[in-house]
């Protein structure tokens, strides 16, 4: 029997028997994993807004990587990186603090790459919006190399330096004082968002990819104590969702990328009302601690 008769035979397999639905299968466990382990640092270090920044960053990079008929992973992985450099410059340059700067820059650049892509559509007729959204069953075979290639490159830099950037991401002055190099620390970890964005390009898209980073990650968190737990645990989370968003926008002809981010979503509301250690029906709220329903009908007596 051959391969795909037996996917034919098995119902919830049967889209497998398709070379995009494998392309996208493979994608989907790829970003899945690389997602989880950078976006914990990301939640760490309270940075999910530098995460939104360098998402969005990188949507002009695209447009004229696409321009000039280069790679266009490069193109998303240069405007990123540039994004990161323009943040620290107005943030060491001038009174403005990180987090204004990462929205001015946030906007400015996605507001060029919107145009930009406008522009081009005007004069080639094509479709760049899945670039925005994400559209994992579109897979090439050269984007699934790409892909393959900065996930490995990504998770080889994580694990030669895990113990360095863990230092850096619980306790920076402490790393400083003990002679790290914290600014090229900081620069690296900019680099790797910026590449695990690009990598998550056409399985969720800009505008979305920020919950492939953050929440499976703060499911985790919700679940287990330590990073290295909320890694591997994120990775499991973030390879479900992604799987499941896939399969769930095949058969019922969703798009893909806002498939995957309800699922990873809806995960996280479990962990959130059910966890075992955080949960908010498994551990209610003492009486004595003060709620946003308490203070309102406080003021409606």
């Amino acid at each position: 029997m051959s391969l795909d008769s037996l996917l034919l035979n098995i119902p919830l397999l049967e889209p497998l028997q398709y070379g995009f639905m494998q392309r996208a299968l493979v994608v989907a466990v790829l970003v899945g994993i690389v997602c989880a382990v950078v976006g914990s640092y990301l939640m760490v270090q309270r940075l999910a807004l530098l995460g939104d920044a360098i998402s969005h960053s990188v949507l002009p990079g695209l447009a004229i990587a696409f321009l000039l008929g280069v790679n266009i992973f490069i193109g998303a992985f240069i405007a990123g990186i540039l994004s990161t450099l323009v943040i620290g410059w107005i943030r060491t340059r001038s009174p403005i603090k990180e987090d204004a700067a990462m929205g001015i820059v946030l906007s400015a650049f996605f507001a060029l790459g919107i145009t930009l892509i406008t522009v081009i559509q005007k004069s080639n007729k094509i479709d760049l919006n899945h670039f925005l959204f994400g559209n994992i069953l579109g897979v090439t075979g050269s984007d699934l190399r790409d892909t393959a290639i900065i996930v490995a490159v990504v998770l080889a830099t994580v694990v030669v330096l895990y113990k360095e950037l863990l230092f850096y991401t619980f306790d920076p002055l402490g790393a400083e004082a003990v002679g790290l190099p914290v600014n090229l620390l900081n620069f690296g970890l900019m680099a790797l968002i910026a590449l695990t964005v690009v990598a998550s390009l056409k399985a969720v898209g800009v505008v979305l990819v920020l919950s492939l980073l953050i929440t499976p990650g703060a499911t985790a968190y919700l679940l287990v104590p330590r990073l290295h737990q909320v890694m591997m645990l994120g990775a499991l989370i973030g390879v479900c969702s992604s799987v499941s968003g896939m399969f769930l926008s095949y058969w019922f002809n969703l798009p893909s990328g806002p498939a995957i981010v309800l699922v990873v979503s809806g995960l996280f509301t479990l962990a959130l009302l059910f966890s075992p250690r955080h949960g908010i029906l498994t551990h209610p709220a003492p009486p004595s601690r003060s709620s946003l329903w308490q203070e309102i009908r406080g003021l409606l007596k």
